[in-house]
């Protein structure tokens, strides 16, 4: 048992102590409040809407938003909802952040223990890339895929992700990796162990919360982009979050206010499953990670 669980718990309420409680419940409130909006006004018929009590809760829960949403909104003249662009997110989230973690998992492994001559120079050069705003690389990008015939294509834009997402992924495991016993390390090299069996049959095995924190990362933020997604992708392969803006943004008759929310909590819904079900781990990864560094 950790030295934190053993210890007594306090018992006396203190001035301190509520201020510390409502701090945490404004907190909450402050960023549940948007989420419970959205809820409950895309459960809501077009006449509760238009009553504007926008606390209100719903006369009965009506799933007719989240139908149409999913199936039926329009973006433009294309009225097929935002399950075309769940599967192309599906199609550039899995791959961009399987290979975006297996790279920077190599890359921080190589720069930790092998230490490659140059290999401080590369680092910093891919933090300094990590720090350049995307706008300035979308000109260079575009003409570099369209020179290779990737441009709007659905491996180019997984590649884009891969790209942007690489020194971010590297800071992570090169900082985890430094960490962990260089005995280890040796104690392979003795054994006659290369480059590529340390690492699939040491190094990666121990970094599962480092990969779990990588992961979890990468996911939110390439299934939440929107500007890489709208340049590279291309109109066949459009992630859900610019389905998204193209049915909000498109309006015949009166604005469906319903089914907008419905179709922004679709498109939350990956994420936010994925942080519920493994948010545990993803703390751990971090804990063990700010421990151990």
């Amino acid at each position: 048992m950790s030295p934190i669980q053993s210890g007594p718990a306090p018992r006396k309420i203190t001035i301190g102590r509520i201020g510390l409680y409502l701090f945490l419940i404004s907190m909450v409130a402050f960023f549940a409040l948007p989420l419970f909006v959205m809820l409950i006004t895309s459960l809501k018929t077009d006449e509760e809407i238009r009553l504007a009590r926008i606390f209100a809760l719903p006369a009965s829960l009506n799933f007719s938003a989240w139908a149409t949403a999913w199936s039926g909104a329009c973006a433009g003249t294309i009225c097929n909802g935002v399950q075309a662009g769940f599967w192309n997110s599906i199609q550039i989230t899995v791959p961009a952040v399987a290979i975006s973690v297996m790279l920077g998992a190599l890359n921080g492994y190589a720069l930790s223990f092998w230490q490659p001559k140059g290999g401080k120079i590369l680092f910093a050069l891919l933090m300094a890339g990590a720090l350049v705003p995307y706008q300035i690389f979308l000109y260079p990008m575009v003409r570099a895929l369209a020179s290779v015939s990737l441009y709007n294509s659905l491996p180019g834009i997984v590649l884009v992700h891969v790209l942007f997402g690489l020194p971010l992924v590297t800071l992570l495991f090169r900082n985890y990796f430094i960490t962990l016993p260089v005995e280890l390390f040796k104690a392979a090299r003795i054994d006659g162990a290369g480059f590529w069996r340390i690492f699939f049959e040491i190094m990666l095995p121990m970094s599962v919360p480092m990969v779990v924190v990588a992961a979890m990362l990468q996911f939110t933020g390439i299934w939440n982009d929107f500007l890489l997604g709208l340049v590279f992708a291309g109109p066949d392969n459009l992630p859900m979050t610019v389905q998204l803006n193209n049915i909000v943004n498109t309006t015949t008759g009166s604005r469906a206010y319903n089914v907008d929310m419905a179709a922004t909590m679709l498109t939350a819904l990956v994420p936010l499953s994925i942080y519920f079900l493994s948010g545990r781990w993803f703390v751990r990864g971090i804990a063990a990670g700010a421990v151990k560094g």
